[in-house]
């Protein structure tokens, strides 16, 4: 019997992605993968078009959302699923985040044209487009002005945590980011937590979150294993799938690579009715 395979981790234009949502949503095809959630960063606009596209090919989408917050003044990333995109106080915190995510990048390219470096915040957002603006388009903007060779360039030069031209973002407590996805309806998920200490980790377990994302790419297998053992431990939920960006961070070959199985969506599923019901 084959096994259905889902991807629960992935982003598109509408974030720092490199392809439109159809685009993904046409890769994960071809890659073998029955679902996809799409998992924009403080966006769901990319949604309508996955699933549109998703209808077509008979790819499932999974509504998803990757949030930022701060525990200690360390930035900790949730993953949400299963959130009724049109909740009221979700759109309101997306809206404050975009707006936001734009000041930041003002700021950071301020910094940028006072180190003598000719970018415009003009430039930045030709490049963003729709998307929510980060770093990255940051990046991105900077290669295509001749200013860095490269991507990593950009960060470890420039606009890195330690760089001339960083800017915090404003973060929002895992208790609220929590309350906003369990108020919309949805599940809340670690991301990647092999970037985090174990004691943080309990404080996010403890903070009442639904699982943990057991599947990434930067994940070993002996990572995989202890995250598997502590969602066992604690009767959590496991999410996976490949952090999918595309283009120039070269991880096409990802997708469809990390995944979980469609098993494990099914017992999300259950979840969610019962929480909802």
């Amino acid at each position: 019997m084959v096994q259905l395979k889902a991807d629960l981790h992935s982003h598109t234009t509408y974030s720092d992605g490199a392809h439109s949502p159809a685009e993904v949503v046409q890769m994960a095809h071809r890659n073998g993968l029955s679902v996809i959630a799409i998992t924009d960063h403080d966006s769901v606009n990319a949604i309508p078009e996955a699933s549109e596209c998703g209808r077509d090919l008979g790819v499932e989408v999974i509504t998803g959302l990757e949030l930022s917050t701060d525990v200690d003044d360390k930035e900790v990333h949730i993953l949400a699923y299963f959130m009724d995109v049109n909740n009221e106080e979700l759109q309101k915190y997306l809206s404050f985040f975009r707006d936001e995510r734009f000041h930041r990048a003002r700021r950071m390219v301020q910094k940028l044209r006072n180190l003598g470096l000719k970018i415009s915040i003009e430039d930045v957002m030709e490049k963003a487009k729709n998307s929510a603006v980060g770093r990255p388009h940051i990046a991105y903007t900077m290669v295509d002005l001749g200013i860095v060779a490269n991507y990593q360039e950009a960060f470890e030069r420039f606009i890195g945590d330690r760089g001339p031209a960083f800017e915090r973002k404003i973060h929002v407590s895992p208790q609220s980011a929590l309350k906003l996805i369990s108020d919309s309806g949805g599940l809340s998920f670690i991301a990647h937590p092999g970037f985090m200490k174990e004691e943080l980790l309990m404080k996010l377990i403890n903070a009442g979150v639904d699982g943990i994302e057991v599947i990434h790419p930067s994940h070993n297998e002996n990572q995989i294993q202890f995250y598997r053992g502590i969602v066992n431990q604690y009767c959590l939920l496991e999410t996976g799938g490949s952090d999918f960006h595309g283009g120039k961070k070269m991880d096409n070959e990802n997708l469809g690579k990390y995944y979980i199985p469609v098993t494990q969506l099914e017992l999300m599923r259950k979840m969610v009715q019962r929480s909802n019901s």
